[in-house]
């Protein structure tokens, strides 16, 4: 196993890593709107922190060497369902290959953010 780290994206804020590689598979963990600049939660609503989220797994692609192009199957968690619509919009710019997806809404997500998203990629 081989942890992938790169502070263009945000730090773990705990006992994780940003992603591993395990044979041709990466797995990200997930990613929540925090600019990795600041540390902090980006201001707006669903659409710019999906954005920020976004970036964020560009970068720990970019650093395993993939792309969004590369990813077989994400899991997205809303803090509410009524932004799927606009959660999709953001969504759909990026993952293009229309990997298989899980999309769910939870009680609570960490920093009081709107979304988070976590990747599997094949190298």
């Amino acid at each position: 196993m081989k942890v992938i780290s790169t502070s263009s994206a945000p730090a773990a804020i705990g006992p994780y890593s940003q992603a591993v590689i395990t044979g041709n598979l990466l797995f990200t963990s997930g990613q929540i709107p925090v600019d990795p600049s600041t540390g902090n939660v980006v201001e707006g609503g669903i659409a710019d922190q999906t954005e920020q989220i976004m970036k964020n797994l560009n970068e720990i692609l970019k650093a395993a060497g993939a792309t969004f192009d590369n990813a077989v199957k994400t899991t997205c968690f809303l803090a509410d369902i009524a932004d799927f619509s606009a959660f999709n919009e953001v969504y759909g710019r990026y993952f293009t290959s229309k990997p298989a997806r899980s999309c769910v809404a939870v009680k609570d997500l960490p920093k009081g953010v709107l979304a988070e998203v976590e990747v599997i990629a094949e190298l």
